[in-house]
This record gives C-alpha cells, structure tokens and sequence, in this order.
C-alpha cells in the first residue's frame, strides 16, 4: 500500500476512522460512502478523501468503501505486526487505571513491565507483575527492548528521570506527566495526555456555549 508521509491531524484522526468503521462492521454494513463517513466524523467528504489519499485512498471513486476493507487497512496502520513492549513508570492509583486500560483494552501493546519509587508497594504484585524499583527500570528496557514508556508519576519526578528515560532507549513515551520529554530529546516520540486540561475545556465549553 503506497502512502505519502501522513500530517500529524490525519494521524490523530485514524482512531476515530478505525472506531466508527468497526461499530459499522459489527453491525454488517458491506459498504460506506465518503459522505456517510463525514458525517459520523463531524467533517467533510472531500476531508475524508483527503485523509485516505495520504494512504493510497482505500477504493474507487465513486462507489464507496468496502467497510471490510477500511477496517483491514487502518488496522495495519494503526497495529504494528508484532505487539510493542511497554513498560509503566508510576504505579499509584492513575497508573493502576492506565495499566488496566493497556492489558484490557490496548491492541498492539504489551505491558512487560511497572516500576515505582515508593517502598511501600516495591515488591507487590499488580496484574501478575512484579512492581520493580525506579532505579532498575533503563536496564530492564535496554533488556526487554521496550519501545514504550507509560509516565504516570508526577511532573517533578518525571523531570528527575529525563536523564534516565533518554538512556532507555525507548522509542515513544505515553506521557500523563506534565513534563515534557521532548525538551531533553526532540527526537522522542511523544503523546502528552492532560486530563486536567480537557476537563478545562469542557468547563469553558459549557460555561461559553452561547458564544460558540
């Protein structure tokens, strides 16, 4: 499947693609138009065609899209034919949930790993693993060849393991930190999550909704 290189708003927006068109497969739907599509994604045919032209389009003009298909094709994009491995940093009550969501609900991610600072819970099992010491997780990823870091410690101990998360080695970070990795290495992959932040958002929408 050719492609051109793909803007990071076309990227973000193939999970919803990917949502929407199993919710359609599931449901037995064979066939689904550019417009259909626009619709359930709140934008336009003509966006749609855009963002699957970055990929080499997905169909022929005019009749539509095999939902089979689409679903096939944005699946290989988004799931990497073998799982990536990922280790957490922070097991307190925010990575306890986000490590549930990884080993539940994630495709193409493993969870290999869960380190923490706090000796309270250092050698406690959570999800049949081990919690490991903060200080031994760089040789556990040079080790395990992890690919992901999952950062759910607070912004000044994430910012004390910058050095430290640089020699892991890791490809990507999935970072609920509020410290911005990428200061230290702009070639870091990096997916900041701010909860606080679209729970902010949502405030001002409701609060401004007659000014939208």
């Amino acid at each position: 499947m050719s492609h051109i290189k793909a803007s990071l708003p076309v990227i973000r927006r193939l999970p919803r693609y990917y949502r929407y068109i199993t919710e359609l497969k599931n449901k037995g739907t064979q066939r689904v138009s550019s417009s259909q599509l626009a619709n359930i994604m709140g934008s336009t045919p003509s966006q749609v065609r855009q963002d699957f032209n970055c990929f080499g389009g997905f169909g022929q003009q005019g009749v539509g899209y095999s939902v089979e298909l689409l679903h096939s094709e944005i699946e290989k994009l988004l799931f990497p034919p073998e799982k990536l491995n990922a280790v957490l940093l922070g097991a307190g009550n925010l990575g306890v949930t986000i490590a549930n969501f990884v080993l539940k609900e994630s495709q193409g991610v493993n969870l290999v790993g869960m380190f923490d600072s706090d000796n309270a819970i250092i050698g406690n099992k959570l999800f049949g693993m081990e919690i490991k010491p903060m200080s031994s997780f760089v040789d556990f990823c040079q080790e395990e060849h992890v690919d992901i870091l999952i950062v759910c410690t607070p912004k000044d101990a994430a910012e004390e393991l910058a050095c430290d998360v640089i020699k892991s080695d890791v490809k990507g970070i999935w970072n609920y930190s509020h410290f911005d990795f990428s200061v230290h290495d702009s070639s870091l992959i990096v997916e900041n999550v701010h909860l606080r932040d679209n729970l902010m958002a949502l405030s001002y929408r409701i609060t401004h909704k007659d000014d939208e």
